[in-house]
């Protein structure tokens, strides 16, 4: 079974491709993909600011891409997420290596789904929390 597998036809085709410019852009690589869990790594070399750190917004749309895919696994077919809320803390920086954002479901409703996403490092060590929220609406 492969990463894509859990997503409805036109996801599959939009990831198969890179899963979007800016997901592009970035680096990221989805490892796994489910509404309760995803898992996703991005280069930090390529994503840094200018006093050389990995630029906070490259964690956000690690944290984003990640929210968005388990919302849209959630909602199933013939439905699509939106997101309407994110918010990160940064607690520590990086300059080098890979970066491992893991998404996690807090809520999945019927029209909401709430997921925190966890960027660490290598060492596993924690570098921001990502919270996402994504309306649930029919096609």
């Amino acid at each position: 079974m492969g990463v894509l597998d859990n997503l409805h036809p036109e996801l599959q085709e939009r990831f198969s491709t890179g899963g979007g410019e800016l997901t592009q852009k970035l680096g990221i690589e989805l490892l796994e993909i489910s509404a309760e869990r995803s898992v996703a790594r991005m280069p930090v070399v390529g994503n840094r600011q200018v006093v050389g750190i990995l630029h906070g917004g490259a964690h956000v749309v690690l944290g984003e891409t990640l929210g968005s895919v388990s919302a849209a696994v959630h909602a199933g077919a013939g439905r699509y997420a939106v997101g309407i809320d994110i918010n990160a803390t940064h607690t520590r920086s990086i300059a080098e290596g890979w970066v491992t954002g893991t998404c996690t479901a807090i809520s999945l409703g019927s029209t909401i789904c709430v997921h925190e996403i966890v960027v660490t490092n290598d060492a596993g060590e924690r570098l921001s929390t990502v919270r996402i929220t994504n309306l649930l609406r029919d096609r």
